[in-house]
């Protein structure tokens, strides 16, 4: 029975913060949409909290139980958050799914590199809404044309960096063979660019 009333209780949160997001997106401005998507999945689980000690939600369940459910909601907030708006606004995959639908369901594989640098930069607006987010994120600054690393974006770049060469994966499929060629991606960038801030 306990088990029961906390799944009750995780979709009462779930409808909660799906709610919030809602009224969030359709209402207020977004500057993140990750950072916002977790500000309602936080939100809800406040609310949530007030509902399972002042209500009979979990009346059932004792207060150590109350609290484990609380945490499960907390994790369920970030998985929602994470999973479906997050990566719907910035997932390369289902922008694949969504081209290939527009386009009458087939498109030449050779045309690929195109569609991503000609259309999907349009579409998205793919470079704006990345500097504007970090530039949110307090990663970069934009002065006088020019955008620089912060030393918080300095941080996670190396830390990114660093993960990337040590904890992704040497041995990944890419177009039919194994490749540790996104290890280092920069092993094949322009060696002497025009495009630095001086």
């Amino acid at each position: 029975m306990k088990i029961l009333q906390s799944i009750w209780g995780l979709a009462v949160y779930t409808l909660l913060a799906c709610g919030l997001w809602l009224l969030y997106v359709n209402v207020l401005q977004v500057d993140v949409v990750f950072y916002s998507a977790m500000g309602c999945a936080a939100l809800a689980v406040l609310v949530h909290a007030v509902l399972v000690q002042f209500t009979p939600l979990l009346g059932r369940l004792s207060g150590f139980e109350r609290l484990q459910h609380l945490a499960m909601c907390v994790l369920t907030g970030y998985i929602l958050a994470i999973s479906v708006p997050t990566v719907i606004d910035r997932s390369l995959s289902f922008y694949i799914l969504e081209k290939l639908q527009q386009r009458g369901g087939g498109i030449q594989l050779a045309r690929f590199d195109e569609i991503f640098t000609t259309e999907y930069m349009r579409e998205h607006r793919l470079v704006e809404i990345r500097l504007t987010e970090q530039s949110a994120s307090g990663t970069i600054t934009i002065d006088g044309g020019c955008v620089r690393l912060t030393p918080k974006g300095s941080r996670l770049a190396d830390f990114s960096r660093f993960f990337r060469q040590h904890f992704l994966p040497r041995n990944r499929l890419l177009m039919g063979q194994y490749t540790d060629a996104l290890i280092d991606p920069f092993s094949r960038s322009d060696k002497d660019p025009d495009y630095l801030c001086r």
